[in-house]
């Protein structure tokens, strides 16, 4: 019976920079795949061109993780954002920065990062085997057997579980790993979608479906909590709402549903003036105008698509004449201009989100090594682990972080 030093199952971004760093410390290292190429979920990142991970500092990136960024302080000083670059450059793959520190490679190719990895596993003498899907492991004496369905089963005296969320389904992300560990003895936080679109109660967004809104900022309330965003975008889809100020926010808004169900959302669609400066605005407008038509002025500060909804929601007629305009009705622009509002009433399921919340229970995983504090030899990497951040490349920077810290560890324990 042959047994590997150790076995990673899954070649996402975690599993694959694991087995590169354990064989790279001598160690005969095995990589289960159970689809027929590594990376599947990286060819997907950033629109196909891989944001792979973020410019900030590392007190930065623990912010934001939020309640569980402090436990991933090791893994990400382990391997920091300059370290992965570095990873990369040695390659010959530069990378580069662009807004809000978001990291790409120059070729704004996803497929430049994969041929990299593939030459890192290849020199590293990496055993890989594709389409080989766990069923479940099995703790020895001294080793672990891992049961493949329709293979023989394989043998390791280490094992690094890095098999993904449950989100995006078609890269193989089907949450095996979290019924696995389940097995073996360990707590999974209940699962839920993170950066997901969110699901409105007023049908009328489908008038607006795939109207961009940009320089906006959101804020959700619930309770006697308020959530506001930065300024960036949101797009209307014909459910509901979207892009990247949206999807950012949306793993707290999922889990605030949960508990307090309808959740209020008002769009701040002139975030850079103060309800006093747009009055001011309006007034200069107003008398510049007098004679137009309020559809025809509203179309320098709304999108064109915008303004029917706006003024029908305001119970404003577009065929008014500015000078018919009273002060309430101004005040009711203005109002609406600062908050304009939505119900969300839910989000698009876990199967279509971009990252999967919930998982692994931390306090049941060493940080400094990423192993188990229940199942010795076992560790875990990547999205499996409980907790996610926004877009921007921090959650593949956690991924490659772990992953290295994983593969670490497993050779030095």
């Amino acid at each position: 019976m042959y047994i590997y030093d150790i076995a990673v199952v899954g070649a996402g971004a975690a599993g694959v920079i694991a087995a590169i760093r354990a064989s790279r410390l001598k160690k005969n290292v095995v990589l289960i795949e159970r689809n027929e190429s590594i990376g599947k979920k990286i060819l997907l990142t950033g629109k196909g061109r891989c944001n792979i991970t973020n410019a900030a500092s590392i007190d930065r990136f623990i912010e934001v993780f939020g309640r569980h960024g402090k436990f991933l302080r090791s893994a990400f000083s382990a391997f920091s954002n300059r370290d992965l670059i570095d990873f990369f450059g040695v390659r010959g793959l530069e990378l580069k920065v662009e807004r809000q520190g978001r990291v790409f490679p120059v070729t704004d190719k996803a497929s430049s990062v994969i041929e990299v990895l593939k030459e890192y596993l290849l020199e590293s003498k990496v055993e890989l085997l594709y389409n080989m899907r766990l069923a479940g492991i099995k703790k020895k004496s001294d080793s672990f057997g891992l049961d493949i369905r329709n293979k023989d089963k394989i043998y390791a005296r280490k094992v690094i579980l890095a098999t993904g969320g449950a989100s995006y389904k078609i890269t193989g992300s089907s949450g095996d790993g979290y019924n696995i560990a389940k097995r073996l003895g360990h707590t999974v936080i209940p699962l839920r979608p993170a950066m997901v679109p969110l699901k409105t109660r007023e049908s009328w967004v489908k008038q607006l479906q795939g109207l961009s809104l940009k320089n906006i900022r959101i804020i959700f309330k619930y309770g006697n909590k308020k959530i506001t965003s930065t300024v960036g975008e949101m797009i209307f889809t014909h459910f509901g709402v979207s892009g990247p100020l949206v999807l950012d926010l949306s793993g707290k808004i999922v889990s605030a549903i949960d508990e307090y169900g309808d959740i209020l959302l008002f769009v701040d669609l002139k975030p850079g003036l103060t309800p006093e400066q747009l009055q001011k605005r309006l007034l200069r407008e107003f008398r510049l105008k007098q004679n137009a038509q309020l559809k025809n002025v509203m179309r320098s500060l709304l999108p064109h698509g915008l303004i029917p909804l706006f003024l029908d929601i305001a119970d404003l007629s577009g065929e008014k004449k500015i000078n018919q305009i009273i002060r309430k009705e101004r005040y009711a622009i203005i109002k609406l201009l600062k908050a304009f509002p939505l119900t969300i009433c839910g989000s698009l399921p876990l199967e279509e989100a971009m990252v999967t919340n919930g998982g692994v229970w931390t306090k049941e995983i060493n940080p400094r090594t990423m192993e188990s504090r229940i199942v010795p030899g076992l560790y875990f990497a990547g999205e499996i682990i409980d907790g996610c951040a926004w877009s921007g490349g921090y959650n593949l920077q956690q991924a490659f972080s772990t992953g290295y810290l994983a593969g670490e560890s497993a050779v030095y324990a």
